[in-house]
């Protein structure tokens, strides 16, 4: 699920129309407004279960302007940016937060959010990483089968991947599953701490902070190296920045080059498939097309290695809707859902999953032969 800001609410669109025509979600991955919904989905109950009512239910009656937690002067300012204020209001607004953005990296502490998250989650019985993983276990009795008749029952729990950017390390992190370079004892992390580091907004929110390291200033090693590529000395703190930065549609996590799935991943993203040029007729446009070019460009560029995945991805269409906008009216809200609802029901009408599996069979043969001409081409 990609993230998108407020405009998650379309991905509840898209997952609940798929689980009342009977599609279940094993595996969950966002970043940002995806990785919110992803746990809130991950958490909401046991896989076999419907989950996206009770998350739409937390969505509607929750009011997204509260995340706006800053001082007077950071609401003014985002107050501005959102009516599009002329230049002198900016000028005049941004001097009064220079100092949010010098000592705190941000406009909005995200405390507001954080403590709805946990108490979200608390709610369901997900106070840490091993809850998380206690619900997300799967056993033959949950009646899950794969389509040879085999019962689907993992020997591990069923995966939850939440994206963030690690700044201090130039790292992209996936939460839990890379929780153990963060935390002494990453069983027992509540796993809203992984979201907020995901949904960092850059300077709309502060940046997510852990500290101390596991082995603060001493050389990370191979258990650095290998799970992020990163070879200096272990930081006493590691700051978190929305995940978007690195990849904000993490669908290449669940990629499998040599393996035909048992099941589809599916992908929704947050507004139109590139067919148009944006229109760059103000300054805030450009800015904003700035930051879109630099959180897709990764996921742009694996979409286009693998078109197979092209199958996969719906678009919900929100391009109207301004993706900062926390003052949603209620009946935005509804149009947002129905945007998720139609890109699933697009989704479902459209998709050949017999013929998406001959096409992997025929994908997984040429990587097969690629492989076999390296040794005697000296190809690497």
């Amino acid at each position: 699920m990609e993230g998108g800001g407020v405009l998650g609410i379309a991905l509840v669109g898209y997952v609940y129309v798929l689980e009342e025509l009977g599609v279940r979600f094993l595996q969950l991955g966002g970043t940002s407004a995806g990785s919110i919904n992803a746990m809130l989905m991950a958490a909401a109950g046991p896989v076999p279960q419907k989950r996206s009512e009770w998350l739409l239910t937390q969505l509607s009656a929750q009011d997204l302007y509260t995340f706006v937690d800053g001082d007077g002067d950071a609401r003014d300012f985002v107050d501005t940016v959102l009516e599009n204020g002329r230049l002198l209001q900016y000028v005049w607004k941004g001097a009064q937060v220079v100092d949010n953005f010098t000592k705190d990296f941000g406009l909005n502490p995200g405390r507001v959010f954080y403590t709805w998250m946990r108490g979200l989650l608390d709610e369901r019985g997900v106070s840490s990483v091993a809850d998380l993983n206690r619900i997300r276990t799967l056993t033959r009795a949950d009646g899950l089968r794969l389509r040879d008749g085999t019962a689907y029952a993992p020997a591990q729990p069923v995966r939850v991947a939440v994206v963030a950017a690690d700044v201090t390390t130039e790292s992209k992190v996936v939460f839990p599953e890379m929780a153990h370079l963060y935390y002494a004892q990453p069983e027992q992390v509540h796993p809203a701490d992984f979201v907020r580091a995901s949904m960092s907004i850059p300077f709309f929110f502060w940046p997510h902070t852990i500290s101390p390291l596991p082995g603060a200033g001493e050389p990370g090693g191979a258990l650095w190296q290998d799970a992020t590529g990163y070879c200096g000395t272990v930081p006493e703190t590691a700051y978190f920045l929305d995940g978007g930065i690195m990849s904000n549609f993490p669908i290449d996590l669940f990629h499998q080059h040599y393996k035909v799935p048992n099941c589809p991943t599916l992908g929704i993203k947050l507004g139109l498939s590139r067919t148009r040029p944006n229109q760059l007729t103000k300054f805030s446009k450009l800015i904003g097309a700035m930051f879109d070019a630099a959180r897709h460009v990764h996921d742009y560029d694996f979409i286009k290695r693998n078109p197979d995945f092209r199958l996969l991805v719906s678009y919900a269409e929100t391009d109207q809707f301004n993706w900062l906008d926390f003052g949603l009216s209620d009946a935005t809200k509804l149009e947002l859902f129905a945007k998720g609802a139609a890109a699933a029901a697009k989704f479902v009408a459209d998709f050949d999953w017999p013929g998406y599996r001959t096409l992997r069979q025929e994908m997984i043969k040429t990587y097969q032969m690629t492989d076999a001409m390296r040794p005697a081409t000296g190809l690497t």
